[in-house]
């Protein structure tokens, strides 16, 4: 005898709060979707023979809720078919029926690509944020870190990705790509981001962070002699820079000579002020999950970050959105 399920028996679960359900809430309350649509709908397909398209809101949504939890094309339908939480977000109603597959998702992530929509969402969000004084224009905090890309040779073209490549870190060899960002030295917030190879140095981007506006730039030890490149004598001859002292001459200090201790204590404030710049990589790596590039070649990856940052931006002061809009 089969045995009847709850769905069938009309038992209506009590919904509980997951930690899954609080955060896709809250980012839905945060997130500007009508600025997001509006720079999308001009590029959208007619659709005007074959079968209806889904709602550009629907497809966007979809393609967030990727960078949120790490979805490829082909994942991403199997969880929309799966897990009802995710419809719920997408707004596909129950009465649907179809769902977007994997060759839908793709569509809209290669429009986003092709008209380089990504750069446009980070600059919107921010914008947002700037209007509600959450990201000021006083000073930043530029810094890079590594995002491995799948190294082994067994794939059709027997190489590996070219456009990535290694680099040593420490006494580990790295291969993949870097994400270099510009931050702002109050919030942490990213408003500018750049990408290269794994073995590019991090100063030879230092430049491209900046938006212009700032009176202080802080940066690491990795930064040194920065401020005498031609490139940022050329575009920011007025930025002050604030290097951190190299770890072994800041250790080689003698706290007990008034005039070290003082620079220690600089020091320390140099690099509270630059420990902001961590949080965004924190969140794209831990809260996103997103550890290992996704795509081959920089430019699909330059479009998911660009994404990422904006969507991170606005988790990082969710609350502070939030408090505002209950206020």
């Amino acid at each position: 005898m089969n045995q009847i399920s709850l769905a069938q028996s009309g038992f209506e679960l009590a919904h509980k709060r997951t930690r899954k359900r609080v955060f896709l809430d809250e980012m839905d309350q945060v997130i500007p979707w009508s600025d997001l649509l509006a720079l999308i709908a001009p590029h959208a397909p007619a659709g005007k023979t074959g079968r209806p398209p889904f709602a550009l809101q629907t497809m966007l949504r979809i393609h967030l809720l990727q960078q949120f939890f790490g979805h490829s094309d082909p994942a991403m339908e199997e969880a929309l078919h799966d897990i009802p939480l995710y419809r719920e977000f997408a707004h596909l109603d129950a009465g649907l029926t179809r769902l977007p597959d994997e060759s839908t998702i793709l569509r809209f992530r290669h429009l986003l690509e092709q008209h380089q929509l990504a750069l446009q969402i980070l600059a919107s969000v921010n914008a947002r944020l700037m209007a509600r004084g959450l990201l000021l224009k006083s000073g930043t905090v530029v810094d890079a870190t590594l995002i491995a890309a799948p190294s082994s040779t067994k794939n059709k073209d027997g190489q590996r990705d070219p456009e990535m490549h290694q680099t040593k870190k420490g006494n580990q060899w790295h291969f993949g790509m870097k994400a270099h960002i510009g931050g702002d030295a109050d919030s942490g917030l990213v408003h500018t981001v750049a990408t290269t190879a794994a073995n590019a140095h991090d100063i030879t981007q230092a430049h491209a962070l900046l938006h212009g506006e700032e009176d202080v730039v802080f940066a690491d030890s990795g930064y040194r002699g920065v401020e005498k490149r031609d490139e940022v004598q050329e575009l920011h001859p007025d930025s002050c820079w604030h290097i951190a002292m190299m770890p072994g001459k800041r250790k080689a200090l003698d706290k007990s000579k008034a005039l070290d201790a003082l620079i220690d204590q600089l020091e320390t404030i140099k690099a509270r002020i630059r420990a902001k710049v961590e949080h965004p990589f924190r969140v794209i790596k831990c809260q996103f999950g997103h550890r290992k590039v996704r795509y081959k070649g920089l430019a699909k990856n330059t479009s998911q970050l660009l994404v990422m940052f904006a969507l991170s931006n606005l988790w990082m002061v969710r609350k502070r959105i939030l408090q505002g809009q209950q206020a």
